[in-house]
């Protein structure tokens, strides 16, 4: 009979244990090192950068009865895409595109109730006619007829509120549609 040294059943053991946490230690770098490196120039435009590098924000026009909604509505534009950072806000002679848009209705309803049917929250509803014309050559980039809505809560929040969250929508549907392509 042939006995082991003492402690070598403990010896491979431990061995074991190592080249399985080398193992996994290689499999966790090597997944960490593919994802890292496909992360250097990311964007969801297939040419890789849009060819909009400048914009301009004509005032919106108000079909409305909304008096001065229209103008706060282009404050709120302009703010969101300075904001953003991926398009330079410039004048109109300057700019590669202008975004041209008009409010062409608006409307509130009420959203939820409570038990004795009081009015909790109220929606904000605000339908526009968007274009974004090419500088240039004076063609459209895009042209979308689009509704907006913003809730708010009608005992600790004001109507325009809600306009707030419906422009703040409308301003990440402009930028998606401008600078990305899904």
């Amino acid at each position: 009979m042939t006995s082991k040294p003492e402690g070598t059943s403990i010896t491979l053991s431990c061995l074991t244990t190592v080249m399985r946490t080398s193992y996994c230690l290689e499999v966790i770098l090597i997944c960490c090192t593919l994802i890292l490196s496909g992360c250097g120039i990311y964007t969801l435009n297939p040419k890789g950068k849009s060819e909009i590098q400048t914009i301009a924000v004509e005032p919106l026009e108000n079909e409305t009865s909304e008096f001065g909604l229209a103008d706060r509505l282009t404050e709120i534009i302009i703010d969101a895409l300075i904001a953003d950072g991926n398009l330079k806000v410039v004048s109109a002679t300057q700019a590669d595109a202008v975004l041209i848009a008009t409010l062409t209705a608006y409307d509130r309803v009420p959203e939820t109730f409570d038990q004795n049917d009081q009015v909790q929250t109220y929606k904000v509803r605000m339908d526009f006619s968007i274009t974004l014309r090419n500088n240039r050559d004076d063609t459209n980039f895009w042209k979308e007829k689009t509704r907006q809505e913003g809730i708010y809560d009608a005992s600790t929040e004001a109507e325009e509120d809600g306009q707030t969250r419906a422009g703040a929508r409308l301003v990440e549907m402009i930028i998606n549609k401008t600078t990305k392509s899904w």
